[in-house]
């Protein structure tokens, strides 16, 4: 299987090379796409090593992600549309990001697509783009990863602000009178993550929350986030950092102690993290919120039932 997926991504099995046939032949125009699947993660060799009817949450969002876009290129394949696509897991154990991009197949694309789940990654692939004046499209991360001045760098999906003012209006709405922890660490970042949460609740027309910040070292202990806690009560906690180890070691901190109950709403990098969640609740907003009830949606979601038995979820759209 390992062998088959790296011929399925890396020699790009999908090819989209269809021509009318009084029309000369030309050379199809080269996608490159890149996605977080874990293939190393599930497969030793040929053999599937996660167990029968078992799929980490975190290879979710990639899969789905891939997924979609073999939905897309079957709509571009009606069309008879002269593309190449060549599919890479920027997960890959063997391969890293910067080997990928040495490919020699990598020399004469003409559009990078690329669905990322860890904020690092964007400046090595924006940075290639802009190298080779190849546009890359920034599918589902709402950080530009500390991109300037790079006129071949798309970001579509929803803008960190934008999250930001959803978190704030979630809090507005279902807490407005709890007192509310924003967790963050030291960085611009987070710095305008908390600027952001303060700015909108000086513009507020109804009762500003109280919102309390605290900032913590990448090395804080779980007895420093709890001291912030109130056992007596239900604590409303907000993760005020796109980092997302800080993010998971604060979802572990108060995980550790049942006494302290407490909600933790985090940023949209926690969509791709493994086991965040998995012992407290959470809430974190999505990069997408498409219509699934308009004709596109449903007919989406119809082919996604047809081709892969099951229901799309946000990263397919």
């Amino acid at each position: 299987m390992k062998n088959h997926f790296k011929i399925l991504f890396s020699v790009g099995a999908i090819f989209i090379m269809l021509f009318g046939n009084a029309q000369p032949v030309v050379k199809p125009l080269k996608v490159a796409v890149f996605a977080p699947v874990y293939i190393d993660s599930a497969f030793e060799g040929i053999n599937y090593k996660l167990g029968n009817n078992y799929l980490p949450k975190y290879i979710l969002p990639g899969l789905d992600f891939y997924n979609g876009m073999l939905l897309a290129i079957d709509s571009l394949n009606t069309e008879k549309q002269a593309l190449e696509f060549i599919f890479y897991d920027t997960k890959s154990i063997n391969e890293p990001l910067e080997d990928i991009l040495t490919k020699p197949e990598l020399k004469d694309i003409s559009l990078m697509i690329a669905s990322f789940n860890q904020r690092n990654e964007i400046k090595t692939l924006a940075d290639f783009s802009l190298e080779k004046n190849v546009p890359l499209i920034s599918m589902t991360y709402p950080n530009d990863g500390g991109v300037t001045n790079n006129p071949f760098f798309v970001l579509v999906n929803p803008t960190l602000r934008t999250h930001i003012e959803a978190i704030y209006h979630f809090l507005h709405h279902y807490y407005p009178t709890e007192n509310i922890t924003l967790f963050k660490r030291n960085g611009a970042t987070e710095d305008m993550i908390a600027s952001s949460m303060s700015e909108l609740n000086k513009k507020t027309p109804g009762l500003p929350l109280k919102i309390k910040t605290v900032e913590l070292t990448d090395s804080f202990s779980h007895s420093q986030v709890l001291m912030q806690l109130d056992s007596t009560r239900q604590n409303i906690i907000l993760c005020g950092s796109l980092n997302e180890v800080f993010g998971l070691n604060l979802v572990k901190a108060l995980a550790t102690n049942k006494n302290y109950k407490s909600i933790t709403v985090g940023m949209p990098t926690w969509d791709g993290l493994r086991d965040i969640g998995k012992d407290a609740e959470i809430i974190y907003t999505s990069p997408y919120n498409y219509s699934r009830t308009d004709k596109l949606g449903q007919t989406i979601a119809s082919n996604y039932k047809n081709k892969y038995m099951g229901r799309p979820s946000d990263m397919v759209f």
